[in-house]
């Protein structure tokens, strides 16, 4: 699993966004990608992920915020249900 915060330098709430994604990353032992959208590859992951503004944050392939800030506890969350339902299909298999 790997969360992604999409910023840009002129986003003053993006230091935040980040802080939140890092301290999430870090408390489930996940990747962390933070994408400067104001760099080329920045602009390409951007445009890949078809994301237009900041903060945004996805989780995989799977963009869960576009252009506003999500609580720490909600991504908590997020990260939490991803996890599980990972769990519950390698145990299946």
């Amino acid at each position: 699993m790997e969360l992604r915060v999409f910023t840009l330098p002129t986003c003053s709430v993006c230091p935040v966004a980040k802080k939140i994604v890092s301290e999430v990353a870090e408390k489930y032992s996940i990747i962390c990608k933070v994408v400067d959208m104001a760099t080329k590859e920045g602009l390409s992951e951007r445009l890949a992920y078809q994301v237009m503004s900041a903060p945004s944050i996805a989780i995989d392939d799977d963009v869960i915020v576009r252009g506003h800030l999500i609580s720490k506890e909600r991504l908590e969350e997020e990260v939490k249900r991803r996890l599980e339902k990972w769990v519950v299909r390698a145990s299946s298999k």
